[in-house]
């Protein structure tokens, strides 16, 4: 049967499908609507199963926030073609509307949100069978209450933060929205850091800070031995400097024995009282780099002033409440 280009713009309205999908499933439908729909969907699910193990590594991240609520959402697909596509971020900003006006307060109610006359699962479903690319829901964070401002980094839709502050203070909290972009903290201060991710920190730190310890007895020897350090500190740099000529075989023996003993001698030689308090010296230092409020203010007047110092020079009763942010893009 024929199929009229009314029929064809109504159910593209309806599906988001492209137009040739479209007319494609009203002719197999013989103009049946839902039995259209139906094969659209199915079209989507077997390419969702299909590509099921691909890498979601692109996307579009949107955020906002509207009367005492604010969310971030990502939709994540394979290539950015796709990602910067406006059908797609379209189809973004309508789940993000609908979950923020619907208050959702986590990912799996978002997915059930009707969209359109289907979940919101289903409308993502349904544009991967139109792209042809696997497509996922992911990175949904909620900030409740008032003064939230939110901020979209460079208007790309990669990396997306939302910042509370105590009192109304918008452009403030815009500036410290993109300092949480821009500085990736993981805590607003010491007291709300995760214990596990102290805890591993201050492990790395001691092992780093043994090693180091290890190194500069190794080196010691060797520059007394009349070594150059830097010719002999791997394998492969001794062989390349040999057939240069910048070493001989008997001075490649000495230095690997010298590697050899005094590893061992640094090791069995380690203060832990010394190295314990190098470890927390750096977790210090962690904590200075990674707490939202004690970090060093980015967009002050260089005056080198924490983000806590530079709210108190504006106000000195203003305070960060609460911090998310979501990125795309590896920190």
């Amino acid at each position: 049967m024929a199929i009229s280009i009314d029929d064809i713009k109504k159910l593209r309205a309806m599906t988001g499908a492209g137009l040739a999908d479209v007319k494609k499933a009203l002719t197999e439908a013989e103009g049946d609507f839902d039995k259209a729909k139906e094969l659209l969907r199915e079209r989507g699910l077997a390419i969702a199963a299909k590509r099921s193990d691909r890498e979601t590594s692109n996307g579009c991240v949107l955020v906002k926030a509207v009367d005492g609520f604010a969310a971030t959402l990502a939709l994540k697909c394979e290539t950015d073609f796709v990602a910067n596509g406006a059908d797609f971020i379209a189809l973004t900003q309508t789940i993000l509307d609908a979950a923020i006006a619907a208050k959702c307060k986590d990912l799996e109610a978002v997915k059930a949100l009707d969209i359109n006359g289907q979940t919101a699962q289903e409308a993502v479903t349904q544009r991967s069978g139109i792209t042809g690319e696997k497509m996922e829901l992911d990175g949904y964070l909620v900030l409740e209450g008032e003064n939230v401002e939110v901020y979209d980094h460079m208007g790309k839709h990669t990396l997306c933060t939302m910042v509370q502050t105590n009192k109304p203070a918008a452009e403030q909290g815009h500036l410290v929205a993109m300092q949480v972009a821009a500085m990736k903290p993981v805590a607003l201060d010491k007291d709300s850091v995760d214990q596990k991710i102290l805890d591993e920190e201050y492990k790395t730190a001691v092992e780093k800070t043994k090693l180091e310890q290890v190194e500069k007895f190794v080196e010691m020897k060797l520059k007394k031995a009349g070594l150059n350090p830097n010719l002999v500190d791997s394998d492969d740099h001794i062989e390349s400097n040999m057939a240069k000529g910048w070493l001989t075989q008997e001075q490649a023996d000495e230095a690997r024995k010298i590697k050899e003993e005094a590893k061992a001698e640094g090791e069995a030689q380690l203060k832990m009282p010394m190295i314990e308090n190098i470890a927390k010296g750096r977790v210090q230092k962690f904590l200075k780099e990674s707490c939202l409020v004690d970090q060093e203010f980015q967009f002050g007047d260089g005056d080198k002033a924490t983000v806590s110092q530079w709210l108190a020079k504006q106000d000195k009763d203003l305070k960060i409440v609460a911090f998310k942010r979501f990125t795309l893009v590896a920190d």
